[in-house]
């Protein structure tokens, strides 16, 4: 088993609070990790129809039967059974005696938050980062800006390789062929998660409104232009957006307001949470094929944005993530506001870089002046170094 960042923070956690609930998409490790970390826990699997049935049906029952500790997987599939956990947590309030999972982060965190509010503490739980999967401690983001000896050691993995394979951990837990787990992955999503989280009836449209979404990852969300080339309207684009969110597939980066005197755009940009799936659903063949692929560079852009949220989330850190740009056409892919600096961070997926791969960013650095940590570029070649007064990372030191 691949040891996941998460597991020291879930653990503390549970030493405080009576329940703790683990969120995260489908096949992202939560059971795993909760049954590594909670042995001698009761586990209960709600997928289970009958244990489903009787908490459904008498909740109270059903409780009055779990003695001591347990892990409820999948607890969202019985929201009537949240407040009949309020009231046993009230009368007997030891740490950890609840350990919630839920692949359905909306469902959940909505009968969370009506019932156990004060009572819980919530974590995310996504695909594997990088360094979990090469098994390397996490990355302290808050350094992110600092000089790192370890990203000195040259990388370990073929960065296409990554690309194409993704994150989800049965692909690299047991070895399954990428093409067909991402396929059975997607249908399963489609044709059950997302019927539960909201009416579609147009299971069709909503796969084609996926991939229409995928060439879009790194880029603006425009939902009028992809509501219309789906063939839906822009309120249900906006839906359907939520539905993507709320499922862990993808994450929308809000622009940051700091306004240094220019106009900024106010529209958020989106990303897809596995770069495994986006380029299942981009089409790309392998990892010779990505390498030549016009997408390439969006792909490495979302790796790298979907790293840090990981290792932030993983961490039990809401990711200040944000990117920047104004009107006159200044950017900067990431920015990670650490409050008391903020550190700008660049994107490029070539080995090698372009004498004005810097300029964005000390065009930013300038015009921030105090707030601004030092920029970072992340490239897609292999060494670590300084150039210009900034720092250059290597894709395997990401995060």
């Amino acid at each position: 088993m691949i040891a996941r960042s998460e597991g020291k923070k879930l653990i503390a956690l549970a030493e405080k609070f009576p329940v703790v609930c683990v969120t995260g998409p489908r096949q992202s490790g939560k059971t795993t990790l909760v049954k590594s970390l909670f042995p001698n826990h009761e586990y209960v699997n709600l997928e289970n129809p009958e244990e489903r049935e009787f908490a459904r049906t008498d909740p109270k029952g059903f409780l009055a039967r779990v003695r001591g500790a347990v892990i409820l997987d999948e607890a969202q599939r019985v929201p009537d059974l949240f407040s009949w956990l309020q009231v046993d947590v009230d009368a007997s309030p030891e740490p950890g005696r609840f350990i919630l999972t839920g692949s359905q982060q909306f469902l959940m965190m909505r009968s969370v938050t009506q019932s156990l509010a004060g009572r819980v503490a919530v974590l995310s739980l996504f695909p594997f980062t990088f360094s979990e999967l090469v098994g390397r401690p996490p990355f302290d983001l808050t350094h992110y800006d600092e000089v790192d000896d370890n990203s000195l050691v040259p990388g370990s993995r073929d960065l296409n390789e990554v690309l194409y394979q993704g994150m989800y951990p049965p692909i690299h837990d047991r070895g399954i062929d990428v093409v067909d787990w991402m396929a059975n992955y997607l249908r399963t999503y489609v044709e059950r998660d997302v019927r539960e989280l909201v009416n579609i009836g147009d299971l069709e449209t909503f796969g084609r409104f996926v991939r229409l979404c995928a060439g879009r990852s790194g880029q603006l969300l425009d939902l009028s232009g992809l509501g219309a080339e789906a063939g839906v309207s822009h309120t249900t684009a906006r839906r359907w957006i939520s539905v993507l969110v709320a499922s862990g597939l993808v994450l929308l980066l809000a622009p940051h307001h700091a306004n240094f005197n220019k106009r900024l755009t106010k529209t958020p940009k989106l990303y897809f949470i596995d770069t495994g799936l986006l380029c299942h659903l981009l089409r790309v063949r392998g990892r010779e094929d990505l390498a030549e692929h016009p997408f390439r560079g969006a792909v490495f852009e979302t790796f790298v944005v979907s790293e840090l949220h990981k290792t932030f989330a993983h961490a039990g850190v809401e990711p200040p993530l944000f990117f920047w740009r104004d009107l006159s056409g200044h950017e900067v892919d990431i920015l990670i506001d650490l409050g008391s600096k903020i550190v700008p961070v660049e994107v490029k997926s070539g080995a090698t870089l372009a004498s004005d791969a810097l300029r964005g960013l000390h065009w930013w650095t300038k015009l921030a002046g105090e707030r601004s940590g030092r920029g970072v570029l992340v490239y897609g070649g292999e060494e670590s170094f300084q150039r210009e007064g900034l720092l250059v990372r290597p894709w395997h030191r990401c995060s």
